[in-house]
């Protein structure tokens, strides 16, 4: 088992390795410049490496990234092996990020929250409350009343 530091190492050089040839040495039209790489995780044993990516357009893209992206499995790990000089080279597995449905959804609900304060502001302009000004009793008021009570 190697250590952590080793593994983020490896997951780190792993990720520039295949960015760097998406970008410039794989010629599949799939792929183009609509995948980002934006994370890499190696297990403990540094046998299997996991890809996340991110593919600007539609749903359509999205099936033909990743089809690209199996498809130059090979040639990506074998891009990775000569640079890591590991005796293993580990097995690449790409896997979509989830990270921009987060945060659409959480922009979304953003937005319903601004719009839900912008209803509670424009109900609440021009209401006064429901009491006095200052509600509280003062030390010279309360003793002209308890004096005439007491009579």
């Amino acid at each position: 088992m190697a250590d952590n530091a080793r593994a983020k190492r490896l997951a780190d050089l792993i990720r520039e390795v295949v960015a760097s040839k998406l970008q410039r040495g794989v010629k599949d039209p799939r792929l183009g410049t609509h995948v980002t790489i934006t994370d890499t995780r190696v297990t403990g044993d540094l046998r299997e490496a996991t890809i996340f990516y991110t593919v600007y357009g539609d749903d359509e893209d999205r099936r033909n990234a990743a089809a690209g992206l199996e498809s130059a499995k090979g040639i990506l790990r074998s891009e990775v092996g000569r640079a890591a000089g590991t005796k293993f080279t580990p097995t690449l597995a790409f896997v979509p990020d989830a990270l921009p449905e987060n945060a659409r959804t959480i922009e979304d609900l953003l937005d319903a929250a601004r719009a839900s304060d912008a209803k509670v502001r424009e109900a609440s302009s021009g209401a006064t409350f429901a009491g006095e000004a200052d509600p509280y009793r003062k030390p010279g008021e309360d003793q002209d009343a308890d004096d005439t009570e007491e009579h």
